[in-house]
């Protein structure tokens, strides 16, 4: 995953991010094929010139209440007419290169990971690849991968780059584990293929070039992998603390199979099926939330083996999932803002805190490091307060949760 473990009401016009009509991997793959042709122009925009496609734009859609994931950012909503001023419409454009200079910091986030455990690969130190715990990995690639759809469906071109890169890069760090035995080779395996289906059918939808039955089909397979997954990764980050077993796992997928074929088949509720998809959109937040906790819960019980994790694959990680707040907070995107705020609060900045601690890097990186983070989160909410003509930078983070 990236480092962090990338993760998430108003909305924007067809020209930037348009939100889905809801958080759920189910949604209408219809919905966005009218401006299939101007995203495939704003991801050319991306790779090639970093240049952002979110600016001067003249609609915003009310915000609404985040925290109904199934109600966030719907699509059907009407643009509100509002008057713009110059420091609304420059930090919409500066919020947007922002979450696009992320992939900078992503593409590097791995690799001084990957230099380490190479090092420690020819030097025939297997043991200190036991420093990553895969499962953390896991998690993080499969919530990676999961939220490249949920950002494709909403148009965010700048972030469907970033957990790109992450899944690809996390993946490389997965098979290096393979390579030391520090990951089982039969979850190596089917991880493999997994991630391998994903990408295929996720830039396929991308392009337009995918059925709509059979994206149905991949959003159902992410609701039912990615909660299983969850649950069970959970439980056994924990072990010998708890029973090694696959019990939980195990229960919540045949209850995820059975909710699935009840919500295709007309038997759930509307209740249900909206909370069916709430549950679908964080699942991949989720995930990609777990990896810091793993890695952290790692480092507490084998403090020797920290040497064995980047300090700087850690900093890149506070840095790149830094860079999304911003972008997450001007768009009112609640899901991306808890999971671009985790991963740089828990995954990043909390894994160098046990580095600082271990005496693994110094007391000057490490409070350059905290001073550099706290002043750019007191400087997103501030711009962002100003922009929208807030009275107070609180005021942005209330109508973020709870809506205006």
């Amino acid at each position: 995953m990236a480092g962090s473990l990338l993760l998430l009401g108003s909305s924007m016009p067809h020209h930037i991010c348009r939100p889905s009509n809801r958080l759920s991997f189910s949604s209408d793959p219809r919905i966005h094929s009218q401006t299939r042709a101007n995203y495939k122009l704003q991801f050319k925009e991306v790779l090639f010139s970093s240049h952002s496609a979110c600016r001067n734009y003249n609609n915003k859609l009310k915000p609404v209440c985040s925290l109904d994931s199934q109600d966030a950012h719907p699509i059907t909503q009407e643009p509100v007419e509002l008057k713009r001023g110059k420091d609304f419409e420059q930090w919409d454009s500066t919020s947007a290169k922002f979450a696009a200079a992320a992939n900078l910091p992503f593409l590097l986030l791995q690799l001084p990971q990957i230099i380490l455990n190479t090092q420690n690969l020819l030097a025939g130190n297997n043991s200190a690849l036991l420093a990553v715990p895969w499962l953390g990995m896991l998690t993080g690639l499969l919530g990676n991968l999961s939220l490249v759809s949920y950002f494709i469906k909403k148009m965010e071109t700048e972030a469907v780059v970033v957990q790109t890169l992450g899944v690809l890069s996390t993946y490389v760090v997965i098979l290096q584990l393979a390579m030391g035995e520090a990951m089982p080779f039969p979850q190596f395996i089917a991880t493999s293929i997994v991630v391998a289906s994903g990408l295929i059918l996720n830039f396929m939808k991308y392009f337009n070039f995918l059925n709509p039955e059979i994206w149905h089909i991949w959003e159902d397979f992410i609701l039912v992998v990615g909660l299983s997954t969850l649950s069970q990764v959970m439980w056994s980050t924990f072990i010998p603390y708890v029973p090694n077993t696959v019990l939980p796992g195990a229960i919540v997928f045949v209850s995820a199979v059975i909710a699935v074929l009840m919500s295709r088949t007309g038997k759930l509720s509307e209740k249900g099926v909206k909370f069916l998809g709430s549950i679908s959109g964080w699942t991949a937040t989720l995930l990609f939330m777990w990896m810091g906790v793993a890695q952290m819960w790692t480092n507490l019980l084998n403090p020797d083996n920290i040497k064995g994790l980047s300090a700087v694959s850690m900093l890149l990680a506070m840095i790149g999932n830094g860079l999304m707040i911003p972008r997450a907070l001007f768009i009112r995107d609640f899901m991306w803002f808890v999971g671009s705020g985790w991963g740089s609060v828990f995954y990043g900045w909390g894994n160098l805190i046990c580095l600082f601690c271990l005496n693994s890097i110094s007391k000057e990186f490490f409070l350059a490091a905290t001073l550099g983070f706290v002043a750019w989160i007191g400087l997103s909410f501030w711009k962002d307060a100003k922009a929208h003509g807030l009275s107070s930078p609180l005021t942005s983070l209330k109508e973020l949760v709870f809506g205006p």
